[in-house]
Parts: structure tokens; C-alpha cells; sequence
């Protein structure tokens, strides 16, 4: 078996441990034999179709988020959207979150569109989010709870194309309005939770992993894990951050 991350601009979008979401999708497919690939696509590097089971793009400044607006929008955006329809899952953190959807309306710069992927809209708000969130969620398996840290200004409103990733009992979240964090559409997740998160939340990790093997016909069961360190790591982090609410 193997699978191929196409990792968006690690350059440009790589915030708060970011990286750490790729190395552990990396790992949890070695220790199941899995062999992985994971090409960098930076500024004007193509999607190529079919090549991709899992993207990943982790968050940035606006400033970032200005430079690779206009490269998902000319060069990758419309092959991203084939590709999650096609089956390929995907990973988006914060700035890529935003930049998935339809549009940011920053408040003192032009409005930036999205690729779409996601039926949301993000607008710049007053008020900056920061902290630990706890997420109650489906996607994370038999825990039922998603931890990460968010730092954003950013407020996310979704569509009813979209699905929440979950329901927000410690944070904020998208907006701190609505409860809700995150969005679902197919096998793409999009989130404000940096932390990085996947090493906190295997569940969460081995969702993407059934997903992109499901987009190549493999059976969809994983082989299990030892988690145990990663099921204290979670633990930690969810009273760690309901201590601090």
C-alpha cells in the first residue's frame, strides 16, 4: 500500500507546530506498513490529478495568506476540489481553513476568495480567540473529544453545505457564537486548532488515513496501534484545558 500527502506551501503556512500534523500522518502509516510520499507543492507548483490521497496546509499571518491566495486560486484550487470529490481526504489549520472556503474579509485589505472547498465564510472580528479548545466531535473515535489550541481573529460562519467538525464545550472556536468548530465536506477537515493537533487526537489522524486508503480501493480497516502514550497525551491536554476554561 502506499499513499501521497501533497503538503501546500510548508514554506508559507507553517505556524504553531503545523508540521508536526504531517509527521504524524507520516508515522501512523509506517508503523502500518504503509508506504508514504509527501511532495512539497510551494508558489506555482501544480496539483497533479489522481497523485494526492491526503493535503495539507497549515495556518499563517495575512500576509502569508495574501502570497498563496492568488497560487490556490490560478494554479491549484480547481484540481484540490477534483481531487476531495474524487475521494482525497485533507487537513486544513487555520489561514488554510479560511482559504478553503469561499472567502476572508480581512478588515482593511480586499476580500480574499477561497477555492470552495468548504460552504463557509470567515470575516476579520475584533476580538482575538486565544486558548485551549475542546471539541466534542464523531470523527475522533471512541474518545469523542478533539484538543487543540487556537489563536485567531478570524470568525468562521458555515453553510449547509458543510458539516461542524464538532461542538465547542472548551474555547471558542469558529466564531464564539454558534458553539461549533471546524468543518467537515467529504474527507476534507478544516479547524482553527494548531498544536499541533494530530499528535493529540490519533483518531482524528487515522480518519484521513481510512479516507485516502478508501480513494484507492484498499480495505478501509486499519491495522490497531499501541496509543497508548497518545491516549495519555490527549487525556493531559483535555484536563489541562478544562482546568483553564
Amino acid at each position: 500500500m502506499k499513499l501521497t500527502i501533497g503538503y501546500l506551501f510548508p514554506e508559507l503556512m507553517n505556524i504553531y507546530g503545523d508540521h508536526g500534523n504531517v509527521i504524524t500522518l507520516v508515522r501512523r502509516c509506517e508503523w502500518r506498513g504503509i508506504e508514504v510520499v509527501v511532495d512539497e507543492l510551494g508558489p506555482g507548483d501544480p496539483v497533479k490529478p489522481g497523485r494526492h490521497d491526503i493535503f495539507f496546509m497549515g495556518g499563517g499571518q495575512d500576509r502569508e495568506q495574501l502570497l498563496v491566495c492568488r497560487d490556490l486560486l490560478d494554479v491549484k484550487g480547481e484540481a484540490i476540489r477534483n481531487e476531495i470529490e474524487e475521494g482525497a481526504a485533507a487537513l486544513v489549520i487555520c489561514g488554510g481553513y479560511q482559504l478553503f472556503g469561499r472567502f476572508y474579509r480581512p478588515f482593511d485589505a480586499d476580500e480574499l476568495p477561497g477555492i470552495d472547498v468548504f460552504d463557509a465564510h470567515t470575516v476579520a472580528g475584533k476580538r482575538r480567540f486565544i486558548g485551549n479548545v475542546v471539541v466534542t466531535s464523531g470523527l475522533e473515535g471512541a474518545s469523542g473529544t478533539v484538543v487543540g489550541f487556537e489563536n485567531h481573529s478570524g470568525k468562521t460562519y458555515l453553510g449547509e453545505g458543510c458539516e461542524p467538525l464538532g461542538k465547542v464545550t472548551v474555547g471558542y472556536g469558529n466564531n464564539g457564537e454558534d458553539g461549533f468548530e471546524g468543518a467537515v465536506y467529504r474527507g476534507a477537515v478544516g479547524t482553527y486548532l494548531h498544536g499541533s493537533l494530530l499528535p493529540k487526537n490519533p483518531g482524528l489522524a487515522d480518519f484521513l488515513i481510512r479516507k485516502a486508503l478508501e480513494r484507492r480501493g484498499y480495505p478501509a480497516g486499519l491495522q490497531p496501534l499501541d496509543d497508548r502514550v497518545e491516549t495519555l497525551a490527549h487525556r493531559s491536554a483535555v484536563a489541562r484545558a478544562r482546568r483553564t476554561r
